[in-house]
């Protein structure tokens, strides 16, 4: 099925310009903020605004090496700030641990698949007694049995606390969604800076360094005596929407950065540096509207910079087409 011609609205019409689903147009190149790091696009870091009284948040938190808590409302940038340090000291891509109600600390730190090895050894013991009552298989080579290391896998914690030559940045986002207890079970790992892995722990003494792998690739850590020590402690930032209070401990041992919404000057500049100088000509109308309703409404400044992005993409919509497409109120339920 083809979807080459225009819809069918009536005698004479023809697809719009700027469409692409139904139009007559090849795929546009994305956005500069969602062009994925392979991609020409990205070739160009993607800048991040930020008020030098923030910026000194920051590097007390690196100094410290203590967790960066940021918090504020949606659209603020606090995922894009852990993105932001790690591209400007040079550490590598971000390890990320999305947060929700049902994470546990076992999840960020490693994964065993108990089951995948009952069934490896249920596997090599009946090779070895095909090996032993057939004579056609009697002399093949045997294969190598895999090792414990094969299924256990570091989790994006883990991975931090793991790295060897130089810390890695950890994005624990949304943590106010976590159960109550997750907080301060964090704590104590990031104060000590290990853990212990049981089913290592138990390993006969020949057996007590293991190679694991680790979140994102297929490259392995050695791991001695069950437990992963961290050589740096690795930059932990944690992002909050403020719904929910800290316990007073976990709190002390954080380093707290508030962003607070964009002023005008601010969206201004947002703009200018996603989108051009050029694009504040036809930006104009859109950055006052946003204004007006977050005031009163929760928008994010992604949102801001989408319809902007589709004006001067040549987007045939009015602002109340765009404020319905993509730049709609986050606080109401989408309706029925």
């Amino acid at each position: 099925m083809s979807h080459s011609s225009a819809p069918d609205d009536g005698p004479g019409t023809t697809a719009e310009d700027w469409w692409v689903f139904r139009g007559p147009a090849d795929l546009p190149a994305p956005p500069p903020w969602r062009s994925l790091p392979e991609s020409p696009q990205a070739s160009t870091p993607q800048p991040y605004l930020l008020g030098r009284e923030h910026v000194a948040v920051v590097n007390a938190a690196l100094h410290l090496r203590r967790p960066l808590l940021v918090t504020g409302r949606p659209g603020t940038g606090k995922s894009s700030l852990a993105h932001a340090i790690a591209e400007d000291l040079g550490l590598g891509d971000v390890l990320r641990w999305p947060v929700n109600s049902r994470s546990t600390l076992a999840d960020a730190l490693y994964r065993y698949d108990a089951v995948g090895r009952l069934r490896e050894a249920s596997l090599d013991r009946e090779t070895r007694a095909i090996r032993t009552t057939s004579r056609k298989v009697r002399h093949r080579p045997r294969g190598r049995r895999s090792d414990i290391g094969d299924f256990l896998r570091l989790g994006p914690l883990g991975t931090a606390l793991a790295a060897e030559e130089k810390p890695r940045v950890l994005l624990i986002d949304e943590l106010d969604k976590a159960d109550v207890d997750l907080p301060n079970d964090l704590l104590v790992v990031l104060e000590e800076g290990r853990f212990e892995i049981p089913e290592l722990s138990r390993l006969p003494e020949d057996q007590q360094s293991v190679d694991v792998l680790v979140t994102g690739s297929r490259r392995r850590v050695a791991v001695d005596r069950g437990t992963v020590a961290c050589a740096h402690f690795p930059i932990v930032v944690m992002t909050s929407n403020g719904e929910r209070d800290f316990p007073p401990a976990f709190l002390r041992r954080c380093v707290r950065l508030d962003l607070p919404d964009p002023d005008e000057d601010k969206l201004r500049d947002i703009v200018r540096l996603h989108l051009g100088a050029e694009a504040l000509t036809d930006a104009e109308d859109l950055i006052q509207n946003f204004l007006q309703r977050a005031s009163v409404e929760t928008l994010a400044t992604d949102q801001l910079l989408a319809a902007v992005h589709l004006r001067v993409t040549g987007a045939d919509l009015s602002q109340d087409q765009l404020t319905n497409t993509v730049m709609h109120r986050l606080d109401e339920a989408f309706p029925a």
